[in-house]
């Protein structure tokens, strides 16, 4: 097992050169993967620039990985990194990010929502003397109505609670400049939440409008709860506000309980009324058993993740690190 912070050793020299890196993270893509790459190809075959792939295989169970072994990478370079197992999409990224060599890099998932015919505009606003081309969807095809309208809530959410604006309807689809990159692979965090990272170190951007297709084959890896977790992670990675308003409930509730008590004391010495309303009281119990309950809750969110990052575990473990040339996809085929 290798390192996951130090660069791969047999990376040949010429990639130092290299204008654009493409790296593309997948998990059990078997269907799509030859015709994604088909594409992929035809747009990078006519760019003047040396270009180079970089699959990285996220734990795949199916024949995804066999398959990259017979792929024609062209005029480009092409490397596959596999990892030891399922590390989530975050860590693959981070490793596609810390092994790319090019000067401009892209990010693409490999199901075509995202369409690599897009590249030459983003390599173009690139050349234009922007950090971050940020990909924004326009129409989201393949959605149903209600992951539309919680992705909206998501990001309105989270640009009014974190300090980093993070462009709306905005995926990992994006070009990073080497500058930007070299800053994100400084960051070693355990607690991922890339569309943060990526907006984090600041430089010049530009968002550009699509339109994102259905997926071309199978069905999405990201249910209701992972969506949901991962909210959370860009939540909690990028703002101590929910903290804050933990703090202002739980103080706005003491106040409310004071004012209420004296209200009672009042009319029970004063006025001579008797304490009534068991159902009220209870009410109030449960009321603030269950702020109690979410504030603790939002002090847990806190506190796993500076557990997770005090283990300073490796983000993730690269199993192996092979390039596919154009000769050997040729022999392979032979073969």
């Amino acid at each position: 097992m290798q390192s996951t912070l130090n660069k791969v050793s047999n990376i040949p020299k010429q990639k130092e050169t290299c204008c654009l890196s493409v790296i593309v993270p997948f998990l059990n893509e078997e269907d799509v993967l030859p015709v994604f790459h088909q594409r992929l190809r035809a747009v990078l075959d006519v760019i003047p620039e040396s270009c180079e792939i970089i699959y990285v295989d996220d734990g795949s169970t199916d024949k995804s990985r066999e398959l990259l072994a017979n792929f024609d990478p062209g005029a480009n370079t092409m490397t596959c990194i596999d990892l030891s197992r399922n590390f989530g999409k975050e860590a693959a990224m981070s490793a596609g990010l810390d092994h790319c060599q090019g000067q401009s890099v892209i990010v693409i998932d490999a199901d075509l929502q995202d369409p690599p015919e897009l590249i030459p505009e983003m390599l173009r606003h690139s050349k234009s003397g922007f950090d971050v081309v940020n990909m924004q969807r326009r129409v989201r095809h393949g959605e149903s109505r209600f992951k539309r309208f919680s992705a909206a809530v998501f990001y309105r959410a989270l640009n009014k609670l974190a300090k980093t604006h993070i462009p709306e309807n905005t995926g990992d689809f994006r070009l990073l400049s080497r500058n930007v990159v070299d800053h994100i692979t400084m960051l070693k965090e355990r607690n991922r939440y890339m569309k943060g990272l990526f907006t984090w170190p600041g430089f010049k951007q530009v968002t550009l409008p699509y339109d994102r297709d259905p997926r071309f084959s199978g069905e999405t890896k990201w249910d209701y709860f992972k969506l949901l977790g991962l909210a959370i992670d860009g939540i909690t990675a990028f703002s101590i506000r929910p903290l804050r308003l933990a703090t202002i409930a739980g103080v706005g509730i003491a106040v409310s309980a004071f004012a209420y008590g004296a209200i009672v004391v009042f009319k029970t010495l004063i006025i001579g009324e008797p304490i009534t309303g068991y159902p009220s009281m209870m009410v109030v119990q449960l009321a603030l058993g269950g702020v109690q309950l979410i504030t603790i809750g939002v002090l847990g969110e806190y506190i796993g993740r500076i557990f997770i990052e005090t283990k300073q575990r490796p983000l993730y473990v690269v199993r192996s690190v092979h390039e596919i040339s154009q000769e050997s996809a040729q022999l392979e085929n032979r073969a």
